[in-house]
């Protein structure tokens, strides 16, 4: 996957100190893709987070809603309300933890996964749009920083 001849014009605002803050540009990225995201999961019925809370459905780590809350940095009552419509939805479920029988894992169903895979395929793409301009080895760069400055 190579860059394609996609031009980016700069903004003129850019040239401020601002423009190299690593919180606005984090910031800008996030929102031109939360809009690209928005509008490719609208066609199943989902958001950027009820689609996170499903794809962690169907990762097969059965997260608790507390450990979804903690990773998605959402208050546990939002977690409780996207589990809430998800399987009201039929996509995920409510079961007892193998670890913990006292807590709460989320998993998805068969459906879930089913709507996830084709969510997913969209979301990849808008995410190719996004990145457009970079090269393979930049967009992998990319993630790993990201990552690195996450999580170390």
């Amino acid at each position: 996957m190579g860059p394609q001849s996609t031009e980016v014009e700069t903004p003129r605002l850019a040239a401020a100190k601002i423009g190299s803050d690593v919180g606005l540009l984090l910031a800008k990225l996030h929102a031109t893709g939360s809009l690209l995201n928005n509008k490719a999961l609208a066609d199943y019925g989902l958001r950027e987070r009820s689609f996170s809370v499903l794809t962690l459905a169907c990762s097969g780590l059965e997260p608790t809603q507390r450990e979804l809350a903690d990773f998605l940095s959402l208050d546990p009552s939002q977690v409780v309300s996207l589990v809430d419509d998800l399987e009201h939805r039929g996509l995920v479920k409510r079961a007892q933890g193998k670890q913990d029988r006292r807590a709460k894992i989320i998993v998805s169903t068969a459906e879930g996964r089913r709507i996830h895979n084709k969510a997913r395929a969209g979301l990849e793409e808008c995410e190719r749009t996004q990145l457009a301009t970079l090269t393979e080895d930049e967009n992998a760069q990319l993630r790993a920083l990201l990552k690195k400055a996450l999580w170390g």
